[in-house]
């Protein structure tokens, strides 16, 4: 199998390189220390038509390939991994409605998403349950034209300026997806403060106290909600964090080279010291073997191969890991400066630790592996 850019898909890169470094980069540190990201900031990914990036030109998106989508989020993730987590849960969000909503929910949610008029997020964790979803303990109970939602959502990333959201919740005692306005009677959020990292993701608890949604909010049928919708889009979500992992790591490799080349130590430059070669060595390395494992995973989704799912697993995994190694290193390399707020390693370094958590623990991808790997044999 041969995988490489097409001169549209290099072109494209070459957009989004040159978008991220004017754009996002010089202002990552800032939204990092103020813990959101300004409007103006975010009105330019919208106005690039990036937050339409995965939705069809049907409803006014641009309906990229899902190996371009790749491209565009390692691109972001380099410059700022809290606005790829923007892209990644409006996506989330857009997707389940596109895949699995009704002609009604995609006519209405979609080319609004498309024109970033609203922000979608995604409700699935709650304050007991993180990796052990199918455990959610919000509730929908329908009555009459109308679902009455009760629990609390935690951890949910944009939840501070969604417009909508995709909630996880059990009816009948069975896990079912809603679309849940902001604006629905009884429903609420408290943006969560104090994150290591990605700490300009706008972070959010959402409440639920007798909210009041119409009946045809809910997305697929009763029962579906994870089996289907959430796993569809977590799918999305771990392929898009695994393309910003390998841009976080590349931020780091470009970044530690600077540094090694200025930087004198013993009277000679730091980037002749053979230890020092050996950690640019892996970082290297590494960043294009978990490029490869992305590229991998977004032609095959993009082929609709159903091994593409344990293909995002492997690059989600490898590539989290990567990247706090490579981010570790980086810190290393800038010895006491690396821990200093004046050099964006430092935030690498935390931003790194996020992507092992989010979107499945890297305990939980060695167990699927593994189990699939057993299975296999």
């Amino acid at each position: 199998m041969k995988i490489e850019l097409t001169e549209e898909q290099i072109k494209r890169q070459a957009e989004f390189r040159s978008f991220v470094d004017n754009e996002i980069s010089p202002y990552a540190g800032q939204n990092d220390l103020m813990e959101t990201v300004a409007d103006e900031i975010i009105n330019k990914v919208i106005e690039r038509g990036y937050l339409g990036s995965m939705i069809s030109s049907t409803y006014g998106g641009q309906g990229m390939d899902m190996l371009t989508i790749g491209i565009l989020n390692e691109e972001i993730g380099r410059g700022c991994s809290s606005i790829r987590s923007l892209l990644t849960v409006h996506g989330m969000v857009a997707m389940a409605i596109e895949r699995w909503g009704s002609r009604e929910q995609k006519e209405y949610w979609l080319p609004k998403m498309a024109r970033g008029e609203i922000i979608g997020a995604f409700g699935l964790s709650e304050p007991n349950v993180g990796s052990d979803a199918k455990s959610v303990e919000t509730t929908a109970v329908l009555e009459g034209e109308h679902y009455i939602l009760n629990g609390r959502k935690k951890w949910t990333t944009m939840g501070q300026i969604a417009n909508v959201f995709l909630i996880i919740a059990l009816t009948e005692g069975k896990p079912t997806a809603f679309l849940v306005d902001k604006n629905s009677p009884g429903f609420s959020t408290k943006p969560m403060k104090g994150l290591m990292g990605s700490r300009a993701s706008m972070i959010a608890e959402l409440f639920m106290d007798n909210c009041l949604i119409p009946k045809d909010n809910i997305i697929g049928s009763i029962g579906t909600g994870l089996s289907h919708i959430a796993l569809s889009s977590l799918d999305y979500g771990r392929y898009t964090i695994a393309c910003g992992c390998v841009g976080l790591a590349q931020a780091c490799l470009e970044e530690s080279i600077m540094y090694c080349r200025k930087r004198k130590q013993f009277g000679a430059p730091l980037r002749q010291n053979q230890l020092i070669q050996k950690m640019i060595t892996e970082m290297v390395v590494n960043i294009k073997a978990a490029r490869l494992l992305c590229w991998s995973a977004g032609y095959m989704k993009e082929a609709g191969d159903p091994d593409s799912i344990m293909e995002v697993w492997n690059a989600k995994y490898f590539a989290s890991i990567m990247a706090n190694k490579v981010a570790s290193d980086a810190v290393q390399i800038h010895g006491a400066n690396g821990c200093c707020r004046d050099y964006p390693v430092e935030r690498y370094y935390r931003d790194a630790k996020i992507n092992e958590i989010i979107e499945g623990t890297t305990q939980m991808h060695e167990v699927l592996i593994a189990t699939n790997a057993f299975r296999g044999m």
